[in-house]
């Protein structure tokens, strides 16, 4: 019964979901020039990461190891999750003023639906999902390039570890958000934790201890683009990280999820 009853609140969920996702590309498609115009700059502020790359690596041919078309491949992945945290938790960062010192919880607490959901879908940009497509675009020419053979295999693989890297992404930020419920305001730690993300783009072996025992434990962005690319990469000396990496984003957005419930819990609501 208790199963039963999971499985349809998680069938609910979804169904309100995509009315709401679609409820969302109305309103956006109303202003298509602004849709599109938001898309371009997207697009052009990744292109300036890639071209950074690809100008390091017209001085050097490999960094630590790592070639030009290893590290394109490694940035390819890092663009799919992070295009789904985009999509999705980006805006995460509304909730310690919008939500909390304006009083919004109020009214989501008023509806029979799970308070971190509604938030999600009320500050989603779907839009931005569109950069894991560029991502794979990334991936697919990088490893033509390296003349990498594919297997079957490779792809239910891939959904698996794109999954536990972008519930890494949702339970720092659900994390990060629900700190908003004690410290009453925004802490200014968003953009802190987004500008260290990025790192995730690169091989984690070309920075230094401290920073890397970060990226890998504490702040686990290795395990949003590095770790699970070594997969594909057929870089096996890294495959227990890899592997690790639907485990570590299911903890950490447990954490996330536990926090956030604490939070509400603390909640008084506006005017107190």
């Amino acid at each position: 019964m208790a199963r039963q009853s999971w499985f349809r609140s998680f069938l609910w969920h979804g169904e309100i979901f995509f009315h709401y996702a679609a409820q969302y590309l109305k309103t956006r498609m109303a202003y298509r020039g602004d849709f599109w115009i938001y898309l371009l700059s997207d697009f052009l502020m990744q292109s300036v990461n890639l071209i950074f790359i690809l100008t390091i690596f017209t001085r050097v041919p490999h960094i630590k190891g790592w070639s030009r078309e290893e590290v394109l491949f490694i940035y390819g992945f890092f663009l799919v999750p992070f295009g789904f945290y985009s999509g999705l938790f980006n805006h995460l960062f509304d909730v310690p003023e919008k939500y909390v010192l304006r009083g919004e919880l109020d009214r989501v607490l008023l509806r029979p639906l799970n308070t971190l959901f509604q938030v999600v879908v009320e500050t989603m940009n779907l839009e931005l999902i569109f950069i894991a497509l560029g991502g794979i675009i990334i991936m697919i020419y990088s490893g033509a390039q390296m003349d990498l053979a594919w297997h079957w295999w490779d792809f239910p693989l891939a959904l698996l570890l794109v999954g536990g890297a972008t519930l890494i992404y949702g339970g720092i930020y659900t994390l990060l958000a629900s700190l908003g419920f004690w410290a009453e305001g925004n802490l200014g730690l968003m953009p802190m934790i987004y500008n260290l993300s990025q790192y995730g783009r690169y091989p984690v072996t070309v920075y230094r201890g401290v920073i890397r025992f970060i990226l890998t434990w504490i702040l686990p962005f290795a395990f949003v683009g590095f770790f699970p690319s070594t997969i594909f990469l057929r870089r096996y000396e890294f495959l227990p990280y890899a592997l690790l990496t639907p485990v570590v984003g299911l903890g950490f957005f447990v954490l996330g999820w536990r926090v956030w419930q604490r939070g509400i819990r603390r909640y008084v609501g506006a005017g107190h």
